[in-house]
C-alpha cells in the first residue's frame, strides 16, 4: 500500500549547520559538506549556480583545493577531463590517466587544457594531477552541481544502493543514497555512514533543492514521521511512499478500507531480470483515518490512497 498527500502552505528557510566551524582550520565563511566530514570553502550551490548553462561555468564556482603556488592546469579542465574518461570506458586511474595522455588536440582544446609554447600546444594533466584535484574537490558541490535541477519536474525518487566496485578487503562497498528525476537523470546523491542508515540522510539529501509541487517517491524504508512533514511543512512537496506489516496500525487501518468497491484499476505489465510483472494500480480518497500520521490527522487535506498489487511470473 502507498499513501499520498497535498503541499503544505507554509515553508521554512534551511540553514547550513555550522556548529563545528570553530574546529577548523579554514575561514569562518567555510561550512560542512553535507557529503563528508571535511570543511568546504563554499556553502551548497544555489539554484542559480545549478541552472547554468555550461558545465565548465558550474565547475567555476567550486573552490580549487590546490595550493596557489605551483598550479599549472585549469581547475575548471582537469575535472572535465576525468569525467570523459570513464565516460569513455575508464575504470582506473590508470585508464583515466592513459586517456588523458591520449586525447587529440581539438579535445583537449573544448575541455580548456592549457597551452604551452609558441605553437600554443595543449597539455593534457597527469594522472598524478586528476588523482589530487578529483581526490580533494569537494563532494556535496560536485554533486549538485553537476546534477539535474528538480524544479518544475513531475516526479523524483529516492533510492539507495551499494556502489558496485567500490569494496576493498574488509572495507564494505560504499552505500550511496541518490534522488533521480522521473526521466532518469541524477539530481544528487550522499554517502550513508556505515553506521547509520538511508533514514539518517533522506533530509540533508533534498534539503538544498525546490521540491515544490513535486512528487517525491520512496520505499517503506522512509515512510517516517519526520519524512513526511519535512516534505509537506518545508518542502510544498507531494509525497507518495509505501506502507508494510513492520507499521502495524497505518498497514491494518489502510488494508481495511473498502478497497474491492474500487472498479478503476491500471495495469502496468513489465519484463525483466528474468520475470515477468504485473502491477494493478487503485486509487481511494479518505477522511477520518484517525491515526498518528500527518497526511490522516484532522485539518490536513484529505489525503489520495492508491493500492498496488504485484504479481510474478518467472521465465522458464
Amino acid at each position: 500500500m502507498t499513501i499520498g498527500s497535498g503541499a503544505a502552505t507554509d515553508a521554512t528557510k534551511l540553514r547550513l549547520k555550522t556548529g563545528d566551524l570553530a574546529k577548523s582550520p579554514f575561514s569562518a565563511g567555510a561550512s560542512m559538506c553535507r557529503q563528508s566530514a571535511t570543511v568546504c570553502l563554499i556553502k551548497s550551490p544555489s539554484r542559480q549556480h545549478r541552472a547554468l548553462p555550461s558545465l565548465v561555468d558550474r565547475l567555476s564556482v567550486l573552490p580549487d583545493p590546490r595550493r596557489r603556488r605551483g598550479v599549472r592546469h585549469p581547475f575548471v579542465a582537469v575535472l572535465p577531463v576525468a569525467a570523459c574518461a570513464v565516460t569513455a570506458g575508464a575504470r582506473s586511474w590508470a585508464a583515466i590517466g592513459q586517456w588523458s595522455r591520449a586525447a587529440p588536440q581539438d579535445t583537449l582544446a573544448r575541455l580548456g587544457a592549457r597551452t604551452a609554447g609558441a605553437l600554443r600546444v595543449r597539455v593534457a594533466p597527469s594522472l598524478s594531477t586528476i588523482r589530487r584535484i578529483v581526490i580533494a574537490v569537494c563532494p556535496g558541490g560536485l554533486a549538485d552541481l553537476t546534477g539535474q535541477d528538480p524544479a518544475g519536474a513531475d516526479t523524483v525518487a529516492v533510492d539507495g544502493k551499494r556502489a558496485r566496485g567500490s569494496r576493498h578487503g574488509a572495507v564494505p562497498a560504499v552505500h550511496l543514497l541518490a534522488v533521480m528525476t522521473g526521466e532518469g537523470r541524477t539530481v544528487s546523491q550522499l554517502p550513508v555512514p556505515g553506521k547509520t542508515n538511508e533514514i539518517t540522510c533522506f533530509t540533508a539529501l533534498l534539503a538544498p533543492f525546490d521540491l515544490r509541487n513535486v512528487v517525491v517517491t520512496a520505499d517503506a524504508l522512509h515512510t517516517q514521521t519526520a519524512h513526511v512533514r519535512f516534505l509537506v511543512e518545508r518542502k510544498q512537496a507531494h509525497f507518495l511512499f509505501l506502507v508494510k506489516a513492520d507499521q502495524p496500525d497505518l498497514f491494518a487501518a489502510l488494508r481495511s478500507l473498502p478497497w474491492k468497491e474500487v472498479t478503476a484499476r491500471r495495469y502496468d505489465r513489465e519484463a525483466g531480470h528474468g520475470r515477468r510483472e504485473t502491477r494493478a494500480t487503485r486509487v481511494l480518497t479518505v477522511t477520518g483515518l484517525g491515526l498518528d500520521f500527518p497526511p490522516c490527522r484532522p485539518g490536513c487535506p484529505d489525503p489520495a490512497l492508491p493500492r498496488g498489487h504485484r504479481e510474478r511470473q518467472v521465465h522458464p
